[in-house]
C-alpha cells in the first residue's frame, strides 16, 4: 500500500507487536506525532524530558525482555537522549530510538535544530541509520528490530528527515531480514563445549561466575539447572542478580568491588572460573593480574569481542548462553557433585568469617535496614529499580531477589537519574507487580519531572529516599581516599520532598523510624499512586565491603566488627 513514511513508522510498531512507546514531540518528529494521534495500537507514554524516554524505554526492555521504544525530536531533543543510549549501549539493552531530523535541503547548512545526530550516536549505539527514501523504511525499521534483540542486543537508533516521514511510498512488511554482514553466532562448537565439560568434570574448586547475559538470553532457569545439577557454587555479577535466588544455597553472593568476603574469595581459590554471560568488567576483576590467577577460564558469550577481551580464556565458547548451556546439561551427568563438598566447606567458612551484614543503629535508621524491609514486606511481588550510588549497592548486597528481570539498574555507565524514569517503563511492562525506585537524595533530582510523567498517566511507582544530606558514594570516597575533604558533596540543601511529591499531584512520606516506614511504604501500596517515601538514615554510612579501585579482589576493606544483625 502506498502510504506516507510517517505511517509507515506506525505501522512497523504496530507489526513489531510495540504496546508501549516513550517519547517527548518536537517539529522534526510531528509528522509522526500526527499519525500516533490517529491510531490505537500502542500507547504513548509522554515524558518530561527525552533523557527519561529512553530510560523508561530501558526500564521497559529489562522488565519485559521485548525491545523498547522511544521517539525524539531532532537537535536538544536528541543530545538529551544521548545519555540514555550509552547507557542501553553499555548494558546490551535491546531499544529502537526514532529520532526527527531536520528536512534534506536543510542537512549540513546549521539548520534550526540540526544535529549530527547519527556521528554522535555512532559510538553509543549497536547501529544507527539516516533515512533518505521513505521507500527504504520499512526495511530499515525490520533491520533495526532485528538487531536490537538479535546476538549481543543493544540500542539502534533510526534519524528521519522531516520530509522524508511526508513522503509517500510504498509499504510493505512481510518479508524476512537478511543481512550478509551480521549473522551472530548462536550455537556454540560441540568440540569445545565437550572440552568444558572435562574441564568442570576435573576442577577441585570451580566456580559459575553468572552475569548479566545469562537474563537477555532468557537463560536463568536452564542456568538455575546446570547449577543444581553440578552441585557447583555460583557468584553474581551486579547485572545478574536474580539469576539465583536469593536463598539458594549454591548462591554465593555478588561478586566485585562491593561484593561480599565469601564471593570474592572464593574467586580468589577458584581453580576453573565458569563465565557465563559476563565481561570481565573492572568492577568485578579489580586488579586484573590477580583475579582467579590460579584457574583456567570457561567464557561463554553471544559476543566473539567480549572472549578473552580482558581475562584470557582457556576455554572461550561463541554462542547463546541459552543454546551453550542446553548443550552442557546433555552432558552433566559426567559432573559429581560429591567431589565439591570441600570446596563447598571452604566457602561456607569465608561466610562465616565475614557475613555480609551491617551494624543497626538506635538513633537514625540504617539504609540497608530499609531496603531488607522492603524485601521482607514484598518480596517478590515487587520489581525494583534503583538509581546509581550507595543505594545501589546497598540493594544489590541487601534485597532479596527470586527471579530474573526483578532488579533493574545502571550497571556499566553508571547513571544517576536512571531509576524513576526506568521504574515508569518497568511499570509499564510488569502493572501486576509493585514497581520500587531505591533512589537517594541527590540521584532524585536529576529527573524529578517525571513526578508528572507518573501523575498524568496514573503509574504509581513508589521512590523511596534514603536521604543522608550527601552525594553518598562520592563523599564515601572522600573520606576514605581523601582525608575526608568533603568537596562539594554536601546536599544539605534540599527541597521538601513531601512537598513536591504533592505539588506534582502524588504522595509524600518522610520517616524517621522503623513503624512509621512501614507505614508509609503499606500506605503507598495501597493508594497505588506515584509516591515519595523520604527515608531520613544515617549519614556517613558506607557500603562495605570495598575492593580500592584497581585493587585486589582479595584485599577487601570490612565492616568493622561489632555486635552485629
Amino acid at each position: 500500500m502506498q502510504i506516507s513514511g510517517a505511517q509507515m513508522v506506525i505501522e512497523a510498531l504496530i507489526a513489531e507487536g510495540v504496546d508501549t512507546v516513550f517519547g517527548y514531540p518536537g517539529g522534526a518528529i510531528m509528522n509522526v506525532y500526527d499519525e500516533i494521534y490517529k491510531q490505537d495500537g500502542f500507547q504513548h507514554i509522554l515524558n518530561r524530558h527525552e533523557q527519561a524516554s529512553i530510560h523508561a524505554a530501558e526500564g521497559y526492555a529489562k522488565a519485559s525482555g521485548k525491545v523498547g521504544v522511544a521517539m525524539i525530536t531532532s537537535g536538544p531533543g536528541f543530545t538529551n537522549a544521548v545519555t540514555g543510549l550509552a547507557d542501553a549501549y553499555m548494558d546490551s539493552i535491546p531499544l529502537v530510538v526514532i529520532s526527527g531530523q531536520v528536512p534534506m535541503s536543510l542537512i549540513g547548512t546549521d539548520g534550526f535544530q540540526e544535529i549530527d545526530a547519527i556521528g554522535i550516536s555512532r559510538p553509543c549505539t549497536k547501529h544507527n541509520y539516516l533515512v533518505t527514501d521513505a521507500s527504504d523504511l520499512p526495511r530499515v525499521l525490520k533491520e533495526a528490530f532485528y538487531i536490537a534483540a538479535s546476538g549481543r542486543p543493544g540500542p539502534v537508533h533510526v534519524d528521519i528527515p522531516k520530509d522524508v516521514t511526508a513522503q509517500i511510498a510504498e509499504f510493505n512488511y512481510d518479508f524476512e531480514v537478511e543481512l550478509e554482514t551480521y549473522k551472530p553466532h548462536v550455537k556454540g562448537n560441540p568440540r569445545q563445549i565437550k572440552k568444558a565439560i572435562e574441564a568442570i568434570s576435573k576442577a577441585s574448586r570451580p566456580l559459575f561466575y553468572l552475569g548479566g547475559g545469562i537474563i537477555n538470553a532468557n537463560a536463568g532457569e536452564l542456568v538455575r539447572e546446570f547449577v543444581h545439577k553440578t552441585g557447583i557454587p555460583a557468584v553474581e555479577t551486579f547485572m545478574a542478580r536474580g539469576v539465583l535466588s536469593h536463598d539458594d544455597a549454591l548462591l554465593v553472593g555478588m561478586l566485585g568491588m562491593h561484593g561480599s568476603y565469601a564471593s570474592n574469595m572464593a574467586m580468589s581459590e577458584t581453580d576453573l572460573v565458569i563465565g557465563l554471560g559476563v565481561r570481565f568488567d573492572d568492577r568485578v576483576t579489580g586488579k586484573l593480574s590477580e583475579f582467579a590467577k590460579n584457574a583456567d577460564v570457561i567464557h561463554v558469550d553471544i559476543d566473539p569481542a567480549s572472549i578473552s577481551k580482558l581475562v584470557n580464556a582457556d576455554y572461550p565458547i561463541v554462542g547463546d548462553v541459552k543454546n551453550v548451556v542446553t548443550d552442557m546439561l546433555k552432558s552433566v551427568d559426567k559432573i559429581d557433585a560429591e567431589n565439591y563438598e570441600s570446596w563447598r566447606e571452604m566457602i561456607a567458612n569465608f561466610n562465616d568469617l565475614h557475613p555480609l551484614t551491617f551494624h543497626e543503629d538506635t538513633d537514625r535508621l540504617k539504609p540497608q535496614w530499609v531496603i531488607k524491609r522492603v524485601g521482607e514486606l514484598l518480596g517478590d511481588d515487587a520489581n525494583i529499580s534503583t538509581d546509581v550510588g550507595q543505594h545501589q549497592m546497598w540493594t544489590a548486597q541487601f534485597y532479596p531477589f527470586s527471579r530474573s528481570r526483578q532488579f533493574i539498574s545502571s550497571g556499566g555507565l553508571g547513571t544517576m537519574g536512571f531509576g524513576f524514569p526506568a521504574a515508569i517503563g518497568v511499570k509499564a511492562a510488569t502493572p501486576e507487580k509493585v514497581s520500587i525506585n531505591f533512589t537517594g537524595d541527590g540521584s532524585i533530582l536529576m529527573n524529578v519531572q517525571e513526578l508528572m510523567t507518573a501523575v498524568e498517566k496514573k503509574i504509581p511507582v513508589i521512590n523511596i529516599i534514603l536521604n543522608n544530606n550527601f552525594l553518598g558514594m562520592v563523599r564515601q570516597w572522600q573520606t576514605l581516599f581523601y582525608d575526608k575533604r568533603h568537596s562539594e558533596t554536601d546536599l544539605s540543601a534540599q527541597p521538601d520532598f513531601v512537598k513536591l511529591a504533592e505539588a506534582f499531584g502524588g504522595i509524600g512520606y518522610r520517616v524517621k523510624t522503623k513503624e512509621e516506614f512501614d507505614a508509609a511504604l503499606k500506605d503507598a501500596v495501597a493508594k497505588n499512586v506515584v509516591a515519595f517515601i523520604e527515608v531520613i538514615v544515617e549519614r556517613f554510612e558506607n557500603v562495605m565491603p570495598m575492593v580500592p579501585s584497581g585493587g585486589s579482589l582479595f584485599n577487601m576493606m570490612l565492616l568493622e566488627k561489632k555486635e552485629t544483625k
